[in-house]
C-alpha cells in the first residue's frame, strides 16, 4: 500500500464526501492506496494546503485556484498545477446576513468583511463593490480562518466568502437569513474552486500514483452522487461534532452533488474559463505575468 497525504481546504465537509466514500468502499485500497488526510484543525491552519505541497508535507492539495496562479507567479515561484477540479461550477458567494441597510455588494462600503487573507480575495471582493457601483471602501479584518464564519454569524463581520453548500445551507436549516452575491453576477469570471493541485514535476514523476488516487476518488464522488443518505451516514462521524447533524448533512449533500458532474465530466477544467480569469487578473493589476490555462493546469492524470 502506497500513502498519499492530501492537504485538505477545510475540516471534512460535503466537498469531501467522495473522499470519504471511496475510502469505506474500499476503492483506494483497490488500486494500492493508503490516503493520509491533512485537515487545517490540526494545526489551527498555520499552513494552507499549497504551503504544505510547497514544503513537501503533502502528495497532492485540494485549494482554490488563485493559490495555483499565486504559488507559480510569487516573489520565489514554486511550480504546482491544478490537474482535476472538484466541482464543475463555482458555488462560492460573498454573503451578509439579511438586513436592510445592504441588499446588495456596493452597500458593502464601509462594511466589515471578514478575510482569509488569500492573495487576490480583498482585491476581487473591492472589485465587486465597484463593479456594482460602489467605492470598494471595505473595512477588512483578518480573523482566525477557522472562526471566520462565526464572526459574521456573531455580528462581529458583515461579510465573508463561502462555499453555499456549506455555510449558506447550515443557515438556512438554522433559520438564519442570508444574502448571498455571486461573483459572476458582478462581473467577475472566477473560474474553479476547489481544485486538486501537485508539483509540476509530480504530473510526469509521480503520474501512475497520482492517477490511480484520482480514478478511485472519481468513483468515490459518483457513488457519494447517487447514493446520499449512504454518503451521509458515512460523513456523519468525520465532520466536526457541532454539524452532525444528518437533516443538514443530507439537505447539504443533495445540493452539493448536483455539481460534481459524471462520468465523462468529473474532474476536467475547461481551458476557456481559466483563460478568461487569469486575463482579468491581469487586467486588473493583480497579476503583471500574464499567464495562460495550459501553464497552470493540465488533464493528463484524468
Amino acid at each position: 500500500m502506497e500513502c498519499i497525504r492530501v492537504a485538505l481546504d477545510w475540516t471534512f465537509n460535503t466537498n469531501h464526501s467522495g473522499f470519504i466514500v471511496a475510502e469505506a468502499l474500499g476503492l483506494y485500497r483497490a488500486a494500492g492506496l493508503s490516503p493520509q488526510w491533512i485537515t487545517p484543525d490540526q494545526d489551527n491552519y498555520t499552513l494552507t494546503p499549497a504551503k504544505r505541497l510547497e514544503l513537501g508535507l503533502a502528495d497532492i492539495a485540494l485549494c482554490p485556484m488563485e493559490s495555483v496562479i499565486s504559488y507559480r507567479t510569487k516573489s520565489r515561484p514554486f511550480p504546482i498545477v491544478a490537474v482535476a477540479a472538484l466541482l464543475q461550477e463555482d458555488t462560492s458567494a460573498i454573503v451578509t446576513r439579511e438586513r436592510p441597510d445592504i441588499q446588495r455588494p456596493r452597500d458593502l462600503d464601509g462594511k466589515v468583511y471578514a478575510s482569509y487573507g488569500a492573495r487576490y480575495e480583498d482585491h476581487i471582493v473591492r472589485q465587486m463593490v465597484i463593479n456594482d457601483g460602489g467605492k470598494g471602501d471595505l473595512r477588512i479584518i483578518y480573523p482566525a480562518r477557522l472562526g471566520i464564519w462565526e464572526t459574521v454569524l456573531g455580528g462581529v463581520a458583515d461579510a465573508t466568502w463561502v462555499f453555499e453548500n456549506w455555510e449558506s445551507i447550515e443557515a438556512a436549516h438554522k433559520g438564519i437569513a442570508l444574502r448571498a452575491f455571486k461573483l459572476r453576477d458582478y462581473g467577475i469570471p472566477y473560474s474553479y474552486s476547489p481544485v486538486f493541485a501537485v508539483p509540476e514535476a509530480a504530473v510526469s514523476e509521480r503520474a501512475d500514483l497520482l492517477r490511480r488516487f484520482l480514478q478511485a476518488t472519481r468513483e468515490g464522488f459518483l457513488y457519494a452522487q447517487a447514493h446520499l443518505q449512504e454518503t451521509v451516514e458515512w460523513l456523519l462521524p468525520r465532520v466536526p461534532e457541532a454539524y452532525r447533524d444528518s437533516a443538514f448533512l443530507l439537505r447539504s449533500q443533495a445540493w452539493v452533488s448536483t455539481y460534481y458532474g459524471d462520468a465523462t465530466t468529473w474532474g476536467h477544467m475547461q481551458e476557456a474559463r481559466v483563460e478568461v480569469f487569469l486575463e482579468w487578473l491581469h487586467a486588473h493589476g493583480l497579476e503583471s505575468r500574464r499567464l495562460h490555462a495550459a501553464d497552470i493546469t493540465t488533464s493528463a492524470l484524468l
